[in-house]
């Protein structure tokens, strides 16, 4: 499954023509859900957006809280302790709408791809926001796996997006 949204969310003056581009090394100084970490990098702390994936919430918008979305918190939390350091990469857009660093997160420990980690172990469904679509094909072949072999939210959950009761 794969979610598709069309238009930018960045400036249009950040794009490098869907081109990746090191952000550099950083250091992870929380994990605020399964899909958003926030790094100390050149001196600032940034939130950073994972890129080509989406994990359930724990806390959306009006309370919302899907199914594994606490099992996905703890996932990206095991493979980025506070303190580890990462190599972030960004796509065409810089920042999302909301400000957050949108990159490609691998661990400097053992270059860890984490994001297609997350979709390959299910923990996270395929999200695609043009122009960002570097890793799409990975994400989605992953993804697929996963929900074949009922891995994570897929064997739990049923699939992505499923509230709470």
């Amino acid at each position: 499954m794969v979610s598709v949204l069309v238009g930018a969310c960045g400036d249009s003056d950040d794009a490098v023509a869907g081109a990746e581009a090191a952000l550099g090394e950083a250091t992870v100084t929380k994990v605020t859900d399964g899909d958003t970490i926030r790094v100390r990098i050149s001196g600032q702390d940034e939130p950073v957006r994972l890129i080509g994936i989406d994990t359930p919430e724990t806390h959306g918008q009006g309370g919302l809280r899907e199914c594994y979305g606490s099992e996905a918190s703890a996932r990206t939390a095991a493979l980025l302790p506070i303190g580890s350091k990462v190599r972030l990469v960004r796509d065409a857009e810089a920042r999302d709408r909301y400000g957050r660093l949108l990159a490609y997160v691998y661990r400097d420990s053992d270059d860890l791809f984490v994001n297609l980690t997350l979709a390959r172990e299910g923990y996270a469904a395929v999200l695609t926001i043009p122009p960002n679509v570097a890793h799409t094909e990975a994400f989605v072949s992953a993804a697929a796996r996963a929900r074949d072999e009922q891995r994570g939210l897929w064997g739990r959950c049923g699939g992505a997006d499923t509230p709470l009761g």
